[in-house]
């Protein structure tokens, strides 16, 4: 399901990200402005063509990649977006995987995202899960929280 939003900018960032193909890479410089700022626990790029790389990777590294945006807070040129992303990992033979977090959309005049910033915690969301790596993490957690 779509969240529907009054504002036309934001409402048509969501759809694309819900939808968003392999096939649909080239037309990230419809939603993105040419210097746009993208921010991630794993990448700080700028430039369409560096966040074009960065979809085209996930594409390459997953199967099944989506979003799905569940909640939307705008206000003026900005809006934060929290958002489950569903995946499967083609390296490991792991069921379907899901990350919540949350982005940080502000949009220039022209209605573009020219800063494009996410948070979720790498740790819990991805490595705890990991075949190897994550019952280390879970360890390291326990450790910290006791």
């Amino acid at each position: 399901m779509t969240p529907r939003h009054a504002d036309a900018r934001v409402a048509r960032v969501v759809a694309m990200f819900e939808s968003l193909a392999p096939e649909d890479i080239p037309r990230l410089a419809e939603f993105y402005a040419a210097d746009a700022r993208f921010k991630d626990p794993f990448n700080d790029v700028t430039g369409v063509p560096a966040i074009q790389r960065i979809f085209t990777h996930m594409f390459n590294a997953l199967d099944e990649p989506r979003f799905v945006v569940r909640d939307i807070v705008a206000d003026s040129d900005q809006c934060f977006l929290t958002w489950d992303f569903l995946f499967r990992m083609k390296r490991f033979s792991r069921g379907p995987q899901v990350i919540h977090g949350g982005s940080h959309l502000r949009f220039d005049a022209g209605g573009k995202v020219e800063l494009h910033r996410d948070y979720w915690d790498a740790a819990e969301e991805l490595y705890e899960k990991l075949p190897g790596v994550g019952a280390l993490m879970r360890w390291l957690k326990r450790r910290a929280n006791s």
